[in-house]
């Protein structure tokens, strides 16, 4: 049975990071994308709890990494997850759904 990563200790955190940086880049020169992108959102998953979710505020807008068109508002925090929307470079809402990103995500506060 799989450990969580919240029973993961800071480097045991590294360390998963830094393996599945490698299997995300073996499974890319192969061309196997679907492997690839499951990799690729472990990594962010490890990245968050790796991360202090303190250092993120419900009513404060954030950047999304990786896309710069949208910024986040979070309307609250629940562990490593901020739940709320995005928003447009006008400051427009955009979709109607509430969503939960990773912290390891967000960027800068706007």
């Amino acid at each position: 049975m799989e450990r969580r990563y919240s029973d993961y200790s800071y480097e045991e955190l590294r360390a998963e990071v830094a393996e599945l940086k490698e299997k995300a880049l073996k499974a890319e020169q192969l061309g196997m994308v679907n492997e690839y992108a499951v990799h690729e959102r472990k990594i962010i998953m490890a990245k968050s709890y790796m991360m202090d979710p303190n250092q993120f505020k419900a009513r404060e807008v954030y950047e999304i990494e990786g896309d710069p068109a949208h910024a986040f508002y979070i309307e609250y925090m629940n562990g490593v997850f901020a739940w709320g929307y995005r928003k447009d470079k006008q400051g427009d809402r955009v979709g109607n759904e509430e969503e939960a990103l990773p912290i390891s995500m967000l960027g800068e506060r706007k």
